[in-house]
């Protein structure tokens, strides 16, 4: 176990007032929160105006969502390297400007009529790349901004952003579709962009670029230093492989569950929308048991019992039959415990990484995890619209969420299960401790 001074300290109190006192730190808080709201309402408005509107088959869903995560397998590693290089700023100001032309674009191609399943196609693949080089910019940014000691507090406050954002995106999203239209669906998370945009491009402290040196690495350099250092790291391996075994059954399900509630359950946009909505008040609780529990009870006690509970939740959801009155509850309740589990995980295993990577390697290592874990999200939305095609949407469900269970079972047999109450010091930090006692 790691010696206490190596570790991140007071990891269970509250974000400080010195925290949110950092105007950079706030300007990055509200533009990943707008982020992230565009970015949730969006996964819900191209997928529901696919169904509802143009009539789209579960294959056809599954191929739209898989369009939408192809650039995770796809981006992922090389944009890791390329944020090393660059500063986080610039990079999240360029895609926030992406995403909002891109938008933009579908909402008055939508208004004429323009907007059929290949235009939704390329819609969801150009957000899906620009939310890749957001993320794993916004990620890496929080490491440059604040003290290794404020990590938990700093990821606990950005989560719980997120989770606000899970609460009003989908929500958002489903009631524009039903009521008015998708194409002034798409319009508002453009909007939402636009104040990312605006929020980010405003934060003033000057970053630290680590290695720009007059002859860098190659890429492909670049690439296996990041991915070597994470395959080398016992904690930082079972992330990559308990995410990977999430995000392919987590993907499997959505796709189902699309098609469940609207055709199954014959519920409205606006109840799927409130449905979706439930997991984002279980992740703000989350994220604020997050700053709390790991200290407590410890990291890896935190992460297999919120994964097991978490990824349980949705197992009763295939049971469900009868009138809204009886399911919505229900589906908001699995919504909510699936949620508060889920970003248990997310928060804590953000931390790890965090803390166990040099500043040099951050952007690398996220984008590592990040493609092991989400490169195979696409396959398990075309596996999801196969299974709901070939099956039926009941047992597809069942199977789906079965699948999910694997997750914590990983996380239980490996080295995370066994971190403690305090975080570990970085890789390299250990290694240069070891050679020390050697001599």
């Amino acid at each position: 176990m790691p010696s206490a001074s190596s570790a991140v300290p007071d990891s269970g109190r509250p974000v400080p007032p010195s925290l949110w006192r950092d105007r950079d730190f706030r300007r990055l808080w509200v533009g990943q929160t707008a982020s992230q709201l565009g970015e949730h309402a969006t996964l819900v408005v191209l997928p529901l105006f696919a169904v509802l509107t143009l009539d789209a088959g579960a294959d056809q869903l599954g191929v739209l969502r898989a369009v939408g995560q192809a650039p995770v397998l796809l981006l992922s590693l090389f944009v890791g390297a390329w944020v090393d290089r660059w500063r986080t700023r610039t990079v999240m100001v360029l895609t926030d400007i992406g995403r909002t032309l891109t938008l933009g674009a579908a909402a008055v191609a939508g208004l004429f009529g323009r907007l059929g399943l290949p235009e939704l196609f390329v819609v969801a693949f150009a957000v899906g790349a620009l939310s890749v080089f957001f993320d794993v910019a916004y990620q890496s940014s929080l490491v440059r901004l604040v003290t290794r000691e404020q990590l938990v507090r700093g990821n606990s406050a950005l989560e719980g952003s997120r989770s606000a954002a899970q609460i009003g995106g989908p929500a958002l999203g489903g009631a524009l579709v039903s009521i008015l239209s998708a194409p002034i669906a798409a319009a508002s998370s453009a909007l939402f962009f636009a104040l990312s945009f605006l929020s980010i491009r405003r934060i003033r402290r000057t970053e630290a670029i680590p290695e720009h040196s007059e002859r860098p690495p190659r890429l492909g350099r670049r690439i296996h230093d990041g991915l070597r250092f994470v395959v080398g790291d016992p904690s930082l391996r079972a992330v990559c492989l308990a995410s990977a075994a999430f995000q392919f059954s987590f993907a499997a399900v959505m796709t189902v569950y699309l098609l469940f509630l609207p055709r199954e359950l014959h519920l409205s946009g606006t109840a799927v929308g409130l449905a979706l909505a439930a997991t984002g008040p279980g992740a703000l609780l989350g994220s604020m048991l997050a700053a709390r529990l790991p200290s407590r009870f410890g990291h890896g006690t935190v992460l297999v019992t919120a994964a097991a509970l978490g990824d349980g939740a949705f197992l009763c959801v295939p049971a469900l039959d009868g009138s809204p009155a009886v399911t919505v509850p229900v589906l908001l309740a699995a919504g909510f415990v699936f949620g508060t589990g889920s970003q248990l995980v997310t928060v804590t295993v953000m931390a790890v990484r965090q803390a166990v990577t040099p500043d040099g390697m951050q952007g690398r290592a996220a984008a590592t995890i990040t493609f092991v874990g989400m490169g195979l999200a696409p396959f398990g939305s075309l596996l999801g619209g196969f299974l709901a095609q070939e099956w039926g949407l009941r047992t597809s469900l069942l199977v789906t969420a079965a699948g999910m269970l694997l997750s914590p079972v990983l996380m239980a047999i490996s080295p995370l299960a066994r971190l403690g109450r305090t975080l570990p010091a970085p890789q390299d930090g250990r290694r240069s401790r070891r050679r020390r006692s050697t001599r």
